[in-house]
């Protein structure tokens, strides 16, 4: 018997606000029906209840309301996981906050990290990058793909 497993499905912020962007809201919108039919589980962490909180807009935090997520806190663990990538200078100092989600995600092991951020994220040689320190330090590959190519997997 083959049992279908929901995907866990850690967003972050691009993805919250997203919805509201003309070059990403259908794909986004698609997604969001995903999570409020149970097709897929929403995963956060307070990392990214942060960020809300120090400057999106509105709209964007009322956005993340409308569906229901399980919330992971930063722990000592996913801070070193970032240190580690931070030294292999796989981002700069400036975007430690996408080399968090990075390792929040792959230490909470969610099946697919989704992102709208092409330069820091969602961007081939980073993944690479990010996956060598993960295998190195014992972690499992973590999956980084963007909401279109997760929504016309289904």
């Amino acid at each position: 018997m083959f049992i279908i497993k929901t995907l866990r499905i850690y967003i972050e912020n691009s993805v919250i606000g997203g919805y509201f962007d003309d070059e990403f809201k259908d794909c986004t919108i698609k997604l969001f029906d995903g999570f409020k039919k149970g097709a897929y589980k929403a995963i956060i962490s307070s990392h990214v209840l942060a960020e809300l909180e120090n400057g999106a807009p509105d709209n964007v935090k009322e956005n993340l309301k409308t569906i229901e997520y399980e919330e992971y806190v930063v722990k000592d663990e996913m801070l070193k996981l970032t240190d580690k990538y931070m030294k292999q200078k796989i981002v700069s100092r400036n975007y430690y906050g996408d080399a968090l989600h990075i390792a929040i995600a792959t230490i909470i092991n969610v099946d697919v990290l989704v992102s709208w951020n092409f330069k820091h994220i969602v961007n081939l040689n980073k993944i690479k990058l990010f996956n060598s320190v993960n295998l190195r330090e014992g972690y499992n590959i973590l999956e980084i793909r963007t909401p279109r190519e997760v929504i016309e997997n289904d």
